[in-house]
């Protein structure tokens, strides 16, 4: 005899112990239910009010009992095989309360993800009398790899077709093998988002769910929970976590995507209600990265976030890497195993550290060289999609992938382009920003980011189409400002203004970068902040007096150079206090033509 599972309280031991009898009726290799048990079934359904459950093996074995309620559908306690190409071998056989035995979309949703045998339900009326029986069977896949079902029913609850029934398990079971691998296995993943509702102006949700199919899931569901905080335990409740677990069952969800980041505590106490895996916004925009990420820097700054990231999640028994607990079969190797997965990382994340210090040496050595020739240097930042490589490609000719998509461009580009007055700049596009970006992958990128820190100009690129723009100006804002970078020059770039009629705000550039408008006046803004406070002059330098070409390197900029009899006879653009300095250097005589 088992025991009974799901939602025992309050019912009497002696009923409890009738329920557990349930296990002794084994069914006949030929009953797909017996009398006898769709009887009990509803007798015992008729006392309490709520559903009951019992999930049978091709053996005729009883392998579960379960007890719901009136709403909910009982889940089996038990671990079921879920193969692709095979049925799990057990078929569930369940009550209705309410008199109606048609299948909801929760149970047929439940047939899918757990490849049951069979989904059958039996309508009870309140004096615990049988009115009809409906079964369900996998049917054959469409060419998206989505399953259809074949229904049984209205059926006489004590005239059922027990061979016919049967023998559609073993049908189901051929649909299945037939269907190729290949086939199922290109589905995409099922997700349903989850977050809690905030009275914000920014539908956080919207912007998971297009991260999510920037990943490559197909979004299924919305999930939200009124909320002030999140619960410690499973960040929505356990209640809500319940009834997510059936929407789950309904759509047939593979993942569960949070719009937050959880604790280790919490995903693995979702990922045992839900019955299916759970990642959060960090780790969603941790796999985009990795989707992303093309050169060796990209690859190792992302690699060194995840390695943070998984650390302390290392909890124990789930879907973690190890185990950590005490009892039998969990002593010994549990700890150990865990000790050996920690010590991992962390010489991992020290080697990842090291191999970007020796990347880093190398970025600030090309950054002293660009400095030393004083090419003035227009950095790219924006919010993810915000157009940041299309207007690199207006300015620059270059052919950077440029795609409708969040995270299109990782690995950062440096391309050259003139300004109206024949100055050469270098633009540097930046990897997008977006909101809630986890910060383990802002510190791994840092070094990247600090090229924005370490620009003449930074070109705030805003996707002046998007209702939410204010709100992603304000997240690129904070992201500039932990960079240390609020106070280089910076020009706002309102993007895709052929998308809207709006000319509001008035603090920028309004363009389109797709379709070259407003190109030409950003061009000119950027040449008129880079000689803003510099005077153009034209300088002879001496060749015995050629310390002084390090003043003009490193405080102004060389326009023109040639080198004659004299000395060098240069066009540059400098400062006044830099070029009182020159003359003092250069002496009588000397310097300005």
């Amino acid at each position: 005899m088992g025991r009974v599972n799901g939602n025992i309280q309050g019912i009497k031991d002696t009923l409890l112990e009738r329920i557990e009898l349930l296990y002794d009726m084994r069914q006949g290799q030929d009953e797909f239910v017996s009398r006898e048990m769709v009887a009990e079934l509803s007798q015992l359904t008729g006392i309490l009010g709520r559903e009951i459950s019992v999930y049978i093996g091709r053996d005729g074995r009883i392998a579960d009992v379960s007890v719901g309620d009136n709403a909910k559908v009982s889940m089996p306690n038990m671990r079921l095989v879920r193969n692709e190409d095979r049925l799990c071998g057990v078929r569930c056989i369940h009550t209705h309360p309410n008199g109606d035995g048609r299948l909801s979309g929760v149970d047929l949703g439940t047939l899918r993800s757990m490849r049951l045998d069979s989904m059958a339900a039996i309508g009870v009326r309140e004096d615990g009398e049988a009115t009809s029986v409906y079964a369900a069977y996998l049917g054959e896949a469409d060419e998206a790899g989505e399953r259809g079902v074949l229904i049984y029913g209205p059926m006489r609850p004590y005239k059922l077709p027990q061979r016919l029934l049967m023998k559609e398990i073993y049908l189901a079971d051929d649909r299945l093998k037939s269907t190729t691998v290949e086939a199922e296995g290109s589905r995409p993943e099922r997700a349903i988002l989850v977050g809690l509702e905030n009275s914000g102006p920014y539908d956080t949700l919207a912007e998971l769910g297009e991260l999510a199919r920037t990943a490559g899931a197909n979004v299924v569901g919305r999930f939200t929970q009124k909320k002030a905080g999140a619960d410690n335990a499973t960040y929505i409740g356990s209640g809500k976590a319940e009834e997510l677990s059936l929407k789950g069952s309904e759509l047939e969800a593979d993942l569960f995507i949070f719009d937050d980041e959880l604790t280790a505590v919490q995903s693995r106490n979702l990922e045992e209600i839900l019955g299916a895996r759970v990642i959060d916004r960090t780790a969603l925009i941790l796999d985009i990265f990795a989707q992303r990420a093309t050169s060796r820097e990209g690859k190792l700054q992302v690699e060194l976030a995840q390695q943070k990231y998984r650390l302390p999640r290392l909890l124990g028994q789930g879907t973690v890497l190890s185990r950590l607990g005490g009892g039998i079969g969990t002593r010994g190797p549990g700890e150990k195993k865990l000790e050996i997965d920690r010590r991992r990382i962390k010489r991992r994340i020290f080697e990842l550290s090291e191999e970007l210090n020796e990347i880093e040496k190398q970025r600030s050595l090309r950054r002293a060289r660009r400095e030393k020739n004083s090419t003035p240097v227009v950095a790219l930042v924006g919010y993810t999609n915000a157009g940041k490589s299309t207007l690199l490609n207006a300015l620059t000719d270059a052919s950077v992938l440029a795609e409708n998509m969040l995270f299109a461009t990782l690995d950062p580009v440096v391309r050259q382009a003139e300004l109206p007055n024949g100055t050469e700049v270098l633009i540097s596009d930046t990897v997008g920003f977006i909101n809630k970006l986890p910060h383990d992958l802002v510190e791994a990128f840092r070094s990247t980011l600090e090229e924005a820190a370490n620009a003449d100009i930074i070109l705030h690129v805003v996707d002046r189409s998007s209702s939410y723009y204010e709100s992603q100006m304000a997240v690129v804002e904070d992201v500039l400002s932990k960079l240390g970078a609020l106070d280089i020059p910076r020009i706002n770039v309102y993007n895709k203004c052929d998308l809207t009629g709006e000319r509001t705000p008035n603090d920028g550039v309004f363009i389109s970068a797709a379709k070259g408008m407003g190109i030409d006046e950003l061009l000119e803004q950027i040449e008129s902040r880079i000689n803003s406070g510099r005077l153009e002059v034209d300088v002879v330098v001496p060749y015995d007096k050629y310390e002084a070409m390090n003043v003009i390197r490193a405080e102004g900029r060389i326009l023109k150079e040639d080198h004659q009899g004299d000395g060098a006879h240069l066009k540059i653009q400098i400062n006044e206090t830099a070029l009182w300095k020159l003359k003092r250097m250069l002496g009588e005589g000397y310097g300005q033509n």
